[in-house]
C-alpha cells in the first residue's frame, strides 16, 4: 500500500517548513514526521502535536535548528529529544533509536540511523509511519497503512513484548481502541489482560492522564468495558465495581 499527505495543512506551514528545512540543510533526506500527525492525517482528524525523527543526534539537532535561528530546548536529550520553538510552536524532535534496556517503565536507548529499527520499537502498527516533507509516507513494519484502514490498533511483534517493555503501553492500547479502532483486537486485549499487573508499576498521574484522554472519546465505553472483563480496571481502580453509574452520565 502506498499514501501521502501531502494536502494536509500543517506540512504546508511556514512554521512547520522553516524547522524541517534547518534539519535538511545538514542531513537531506534525514528527518520525517513522525506517529499522531502521520496517523491522524491518514485519518482524517485533527492533529495537535508535530513530532519529527531524525537521524541527527541530539548535539546536531540543537546545532542545526540554532544555526537556522530557531529556539531549541533539550527536553530529554538523554532519550534523543530536543524541543524546537517557532512562531511559538513547539516540535518534538527525536533521534532514531533503538531500546538497549527496559524495566517496564522507562527504556536505555541507544541512537541508530535506521529507520526500520526506530519503527520496531514503537507501539502499534499505526503509529509507525512516518512522512517526508513532500507528504510521502513510509511504513517499515508493512502493516500500519492497513491497520489505519482497517481501524485496527495492533501492537508490533509479539503484544506481551512491547507491554513488557513500558507498562503504559496497556492503557494506550485501550484509549487508542477508543479514539481510532474499529472494535478491539483480540491479541492486543489477551496480552493485556495477561500481563495487567504491570500497572502497579506505574505512577498513579500517568495512569490518571491516560484515563482522562480515554474518557475524552466520542464513545469509550466499549473500551471501558474490556477494561473491565479483562481485569485492567481492577488494577489502577480497585474500587470500580461497574461501569453503569458511568454510563448512566451519557
Amino acid at each position: 500500500m502506498t499514501a501521502d499527505i501531502s494536502h494536509v495543512d500543517w506540512l504546508k506551514k511556514a512554521s512547520t517548513q522553516t524547522v524541517f528545512d534547518a534539519l535538511e540543510a545538514v542531513d537531506k533526506g534525514g528527518s520525517r514526521f513522525v506517529g499522531g500527525c502521520v496517523r491522524n492525517a491518514l485519518l482524517g482528524v485533527p492533529v495537535s502535536d508535530i513530532d519529527i525523527a531524525t537521524r541527527l543526534v541530539p548535539e546536531d539537532t540543537i546545532k542545526a535548528l540554532e544555526a537556522a535561528g530557531i529556539r531549541a530546548i533539550p527536553t530529554g536529550v538523554e532519550h534523543g529529544t530536543v524541543t524546537a520553538v517557532c512562531d511559538h510552536e513547539p516540535f518534538e524532535i527525536t533521534t532514531l533509536r533503538r531500546d538497549v534496556e527496559t524495566d517496564g517503565r522507562r527504556a536505555v536507548v541507544a541512537f541508530s540511523k535506521d529507520w526500520a529499527e526506530d519503527a520496531l520499537r514503537r507501539d502499534f502498527h499505526m503509529n509507525a509511519l512516518y512522512a517526508d516533507v513532500s507528504g510521502q509516507v513510509y511504513d517499515p513494519t508493512g502493516k500500519g497503512l492497513s491497520d489505519i484502514a482497517d481501524r485496527r490498533v495492533a501492537f508490533i511483534g509479539e503484544a506481551e513484548d512491547r507491554l513488557r517493555e513500558d507498562h503504559l503501553r496497556n492503557l494506550r492500547f485501550f484509549r487508542f481502541s477508543a479514539w481510532y479502532g474499529r472494535g478491539l483486537d483480540e491479541t492486543g486485549l489477551q496480552a493485556c489482560g495477561e500481563l495487567r499487573e504491570g500497572l502497579r508499576q506505574i505512577a498513579a498521574e500517568r495512569i490518571w492522564k491516560e484515563l482522562e484522554k480515554l474518557l475524552a472519546a466520542k464513545w469509550p465505553y466499549p473500551a471501558l468495558h474490556a477494561m473491565y472483563e479483562t481485569g485492567v480496571m481492577g488494577v489502577i481502580l480497585p474500587e470500580c465495581d461497574g461501569l453503569a453509574r458511568l454510563e448512566a452520565l451519557s
